[in-house]
């Protein structure tokens, strides 16, 4: 007789808590692991930088007020450093102004202290569930479903149904990294674009890719324009650097 095999178990998300006050964030981590979260405690900000360079955190618990830089200051470290997570501000600070400025910053929510636990563990919840829905929309990291169409080079570029229209009528589907390649160069038109920045743009900083996968993805575009007899050059190499892609044919780069 088969047996049911046990229900699978989602992954706890990973809570990054970045308060100085060392009793505060033990029980703020109590609490989350209570909630069936894991904490992961940051006492100092570039302490919570260096982790989020390496790891990968569902959401940050963030303080204003650290012993070596401001929580807003982080916010912009990591909004620097393309490290795209939520944020949620913690803080005794209850002035409408520094609210404000949290938010504009990208914050998520804003919670001052004193506060309930279980307030707490709802609000992060809720944000955790506005970020998996957005996230559902990313077809790369730099492309959503629901982007607006955009010309490169003689053909209209669909991200909505992952498809480029040429000049003759074919409809011809595209790869979701080809995608990204496509839409990045095009918001960069006109500039040089070096091969670390567009793998980062499109597969994100953390991602191990090598420049010799990258280029096998630009050659599927390039095979692909020259199926429907489309040219390309105005999406060029530019040796020991990356790609431009220069529709003005104003740049001598990649020439």
């Amino acid at each position: 007789m088969s047996q049911t095999p046990p229900p699978r178990t989602q992954p706890k998300p990973l809570i990054v808590v970045v308060e100085d006050q060392p009793e505060l964030a033990a029980l703020v981590a109590t609490h989350l692991e209570r909630a069936e979260m894991n904490a992961q405690v940051c006492h100092r900000g570039q302490h919570a930088l260096r982790f989020l360079q390496k790891n990968f955190a569902n959401l940050v618990l963030l303080d204003i007020n650290l012993p070596d830089q401001s929580g807003f200051e982080l916010a912009e470290q990591l909004k620097a450093a393309d490290i795209s997570v939520p944020i949620i501000f913690l803080t005794g600070n209850v002035e409408e102004e520094s609210k404000v400025r949290g938010l504009e910053l990208g914050g998520d929510d804003y919670i001052t202290k004193p506060f309930s636990y279980a307030e707490l563990v709802a609000r992060i919840r809720a944000v955790l569930r506005r970020a998996e829905v957005k996230a559902d929309l990313n077809i790369t990291k730099n492309v959503k479903v629901n982007d607006e169409p955009f010309d490169f080079c003689g053909a209209r570029v669909q991200p909505q149904r992952l498809e480029v229209t040429f000049p003759n009528g074919v409809n011809a589907t595209i790869g979701r990294k080809e995608l990204g390649i496509l839409s990045y160069l095009n918001g960069s038109a006109g500039e040089v674009v070096t091969r670390k920045a567009l793998i980062h743009a499109v597969w994100g900083v953390h991602a191990d890719v090598k420049s010799r996968s990258l280029d096998q993805y630009v050659a599927k575009i390039r095979d692909l324009y020259a199926d429907q007899g489309l040219s390309l050059e105005q999406f060029r190499t530019v040796h020991g650097i990356g790609y431009i892609f220069d529709p003005k044919g104003l740049s001598q780069a990649g020439r």
